[in-house]
């Protein structure tokens, strides 16, 4: 194929007094090229035009099998082999399988989807998602989840490691963002967790978790959400789980908990003000950005929103337990059978009666797991109900008996008594 250079060198030769005979003898072309060549200063090549005969009866077909496809389910709609197979056994289509395929994608490329950017005024926007990474911790390497949140306008970031994806852990993670930011955007945009839009109604309407509700009331912002599957809709969110990834945690974070994880988030949020972002619209600083939306936004509250899951009205049962995201977790014994009040924290598990608080937890990741009290089990190890109190030796024998002492949640207070009353340092002497 003659390119650029090839139609340079033949007409600078012309233009030196060469006839087209001597050219087309040096170059090694026919004369009939070389006057082509003379007449044109570049190539212009000629589209290829991929005929297809013997598919041309058969497109009316194709493109009715295109138009029942819009109604099927995605996963149950004609790929270029279903379509060539059922024209091949259905319809006797003698051709091959290249044509199908051809005329399919350039259908394809037709009903493309495109899209026009958007442009954001500042302190309107700020966009929130989930994230994972591996961190090196003195365990061993572990997969953590991290909320990310990204003003449309700036790109200003910011990012907290957490736990679990919880709601709590959302509203951990707003609560701490706003305050980093100094400010509250007009909305914040989600896609749609479940922890967040319990439920999908019609167009961009969500039922909303009671605590988002309330923490969107006390900021004061427009809890807004992508449709469903189109999370393109947020794309700053989006691209900024890619930076933490490939720029923030490359190579693999090593540190020692979470906390510290956090603060180096800190650090490089912060220095993100300083970077310089080449934008469709033009390159923009962070930090300049952020100022503006600083200035457009809504300011924080008075008081701070208290970021935890809030079941009231839990019974006490007889076991001194209260149930709480599929774990139990014991409360003293002068509260059996009342109702209290569970508040559910990232870091901790609270619960409260009559205004007070009665005992405070770790939280649990896993289900079906049982957070005991020493105090209290140690309480009801002493009492029976209408009859005398038991003796010492007999609330010992109780107490290592019970469940929290022989599986290991709670260390038992004597560890030689409790040898001997479990049959592992003599006879029982109670």
């Amino acid at each position: 194929m003659l390119t650029v250079d090839d139609y340079g060198a033949i007409r600078r030769a012309r233009r030196d007094g060469k006839s087209i005979r001597q050219i087309a003898r040096d170059f090694n072309h026919s004369r009939n090229t070389i006057r082509l060549i003379l007449q044109h200063p570049e190539p212009n090549p000629s589209p290829r035009n991929y005929s297809a005969p013997v598919l041309g009866s058969f497109q009316a077909l194709i493109d009715q099998i295109l138009v029942d496809d819009e109604d099927a389910p995605p996963k149950q709609r004609h790929t270029a082999m279903q379509v060539f197979r059922r024209l091949r056994d259905e319809h006797g289509y003698p051709g091959c399988y290249g044509q199908v395929q051809r005329y399919l994608l350039k259908h394809q490329h037709k009903h493309k989807e495109t899209f026009i950017p958007l442009g954001h005024l500042p302190g309107q926007r700020l966009e929130a998602d989930f994230g994972h990474i591996h961190v090196d911790f003195p365990d061993g390497r572990r997969q953590i989840s991290f909320l990310v949140t990204a003003w449309a306008y700036s790109n200003a970031p910011f990012v907290l490691a957490l736990p679990f994806e919880r709601t709590e852990a959302i509203l951990e993670g707003m609560v701490r963002a706003f305050e980093f930011f100094g400010c509250v955007p007009k909305e914040v945009w989600w896609d749609n967790p479940r922890t967040v839009a319990t439920l999908i109604l019609q167009g961009r309407e969500r039922r909303l978790h009671p605590r988002y509700a309330e923490l969107a009331s006390h900021y004061v912002f427009d809890p807004l959400f992508c449709m469903p599957a189109r999370g393109n809709e947020k794309p700053d969110a989006e691209g900024t789980v890619k930076a933490v990834q490939r720029r923030f945690a490359t190579p693999v974070p090593r540190v020692a908990d979470l906390d510290e994880l956090n603060m180096y988030f800190r650090n490089r949020c912060e220095a993100e003000h300083e970077r310089t972002v080449q934008s469709t619209f033009g390159p923009f600083q962070i930090g300049s950005r952020f100022a503006e939306e600083k200035v457009a936004a809504t300011t924080l509250p008075k008081y701070r929103f208290d970021p935890c899951v809030i079941r009231p009205a839990v019974p006490v049962d007889k076991y001194q337990t209260v149930a709480f995201d599929c774990n139990r977790y014991t409360v003293p014994r002068s509260f059996a059978f009342q109702m209290v009040t569970v508040k559910g924290h990232v870091e901790k598990v609270v619960i409260v009666a009559a205004g007070q608080v009665i005992a405070t937890h770790p939280p649990s990741i896993l289900a079906a797991s049982l957070f005991p009290s020493r105090r209290s089990f140690w309480s009801e190890a002493q009492h029976r109900p209408g009859r005398p109190t038991r003796t010492r030796s007999e609330s010992m024998a109780t107490w290592h008996r019970s469940h929290p002492i022989r599986s290991g949640l709670i260390d038992p207070p004597f560890p030689r008594l409790h040898a001997v009353g479990t049959g592992r340092g003599g006879p029982p002497r109670w």
